[in-house]
C-alpha cells in the first residue's frame, strides 16, 4: 500500500473541520459566539423604490455591523438571532455544553453551530456520540434546523442513516413565532434517544449479514457507478475512488475487529464519504460535506439500502 494511500486512510478529521475559526478545544457559547464572528444582529428596514415608493408586504434583512443586505423577506418572516441560537442550545443541553464549531455562510445568510450532547453509547463495540446541529439562514431561503448526528468516535465518521421508524431531524420555518416554535425543539432529545436506541438495533442487524468479498466489490461498482462509454480519465477517476473505498473497507485497523458484514461495509462507505477528497474540491466542497452531517449523506443512505435489500 503506497505511503500517500496510507495517509489518507490513517489520518481522520472531523466532517466540519476547516469550517470556522479553529480553536485547541470546545467553548462555551460567550467565547463560540466571539470567536465564530456570530457576534451580530440582523436589522429589519422597509424596501423603496428608487423613486422612494414603499414596496409593501416586504422588508430587508441587513446586518448591523456592516450593513449586508442578507435577504428579502416577506413582513411575515421572523428573526432569530445569532445569539439566539445560542441561548436555546444552552438551555437545550444545560449548564456545561461546549460547541464544536459554528460560523455563517455565504457571508452571513446563513449560519451553523454544533453541540456535543453529554450522552455516550456503545453500539457493537463502538463508542458513538451524538452531537445537536442548528442551523438557520437570514435570508429567507431556509427553515430553522436542530439535527442530531451520531458519530463514531475511533475514525470521526457520520453514521446519520435514514431510518423510518426514527427522526433526527426538528425544523421550523420563520414564521409566527420563532421563540414559542423552538421550544418544541426540545423534544429533538427525545428524538435523539429514539434514533440512537433504533440505530443500535440496525447496527446489531447489519452486523449479522455477512459480506463476502466479491459482495462488497459489486456493492461499491453499484456505488460509484462507471459510465457505459467512460473517458479515459472517468475510467482512471473511477476506478480510483473505487480502490480508495475497497480499502477502507479491506484495510482499515479500526475495523479489523469488525468482521466482514455489512456493519463493517457501512462504516468504510462512512468513512469514504466523511473524510475521502472528492475528484474536484470546489470552494463549497467543506460546505456541502458539513450540510450532508446534518441532512444525511445520499451515498450512506444508498450503501444501507443496498446491504439491506440483499
Amino acid at each position: 500500500m503506497s505511503a500517500n494511500v496510507e495517509t489518507m486512510f490513517y489520518v481522520r478529521e472531523a466532517p466540519w473541520h476547516g469550517l470556522g475559526v479553529r480553536v485547541e478545544s470546545a467553548l462555551n457559547s460567550e467565547d463560540a459566539l466571539e470567536m465564530s464572528g456570530l457576534n451580530w444582529n440582523v436589522i429589519q428596514r422597509p424596501i423603496m423604490t428608487t423613486s422612494g415608493n414603499l414596496i409593501p408586504g416586504y422588508k430587508a434583512n441587513i446586518r448591523d455591523t456592516d450593513d449586508r443586505v442578507l435577504g428579502v423577506v416577506t413582513d411575515r418572516y421572523r428573526v432569530v438571532q445569532n445569539a439566539e441560537a445560542f441561548a436555546f442550545t444552552d438551555a437545550l443541553l444545560g449548564e456545561g455544553v461546549k460547541y464544536e464549531t459554528a460560523g455563517s455562510l455565504q457571508n452571513g445568510r446563513k449560519i451553523w453551530l454544533l453541540a456535543k450532547l453529554p450522552d455516550k453509547y456503545i453500539i457493537e463495540g463502538d463508542q458513538i456520540e451524538p452531537y445537536l446541529v442548528f442551523s438557520s439562514s437570514h435570508d429567507g431561503s431556509g427553515s430553522i434546523k436542530v439535527a442530531m448526528t451520531p458519530i463514531r468516535v475511533v475514525c470521526q465518521n457520520t453514521l446519520n442513516i435514514a431510518l423510518s421508524t426514527a427522526k433526527r431531524v426538528w425544523s421550523t420555518v420563520h414564521v409566527g413565532d420563532p421563540a414559542a416554535k423552538m421550544e418544541e425543539a426540545h423534544n429533538t432529545l427525545l428524538l435523539a434517544e429514539k434514533y440512537m436506541g433504533r440505530l443500535g438495533m440496525e447496527f446489531s442487524r447489519l452486523s449479522k449479514i455477512k459480506l463476502s468479498d466479491q459482495k462488497v466489490k459489486e456493492y461499491i461498482e453499484l456505488l460509484l457507478p462507471m459510465d457505459e462509454q467512460p473517458t479515459e480519465t472517468h475510467r482512471k477517476n473511477i476506478t480510483r475512488i473505487r480502490e480508495d473505498m475497497k480499502l477502507r473497507y479491506f484495510e482499515a485497523p479500526d475495523l479489523r475487529h469488525v468482521g466482514k458484514n455489512a456493519y463493517r461495509f457501512l462504516n468504510a462507505v462512512s468513512d469514504f464519504a466523511t473524510h475521502a477528497k472528492p475528484l474536484r474540491e470546489t470552494d463549497s466542497y467543506r460546505e456541502n460535506l458539513f450540510a450532508k452531517t446534518m441532512e444525511g449523506n445520499p451515498l450512506i443512505d444508498k450503501a444501507y439500502e443496498l446491504v439491506m435489500a440483499a
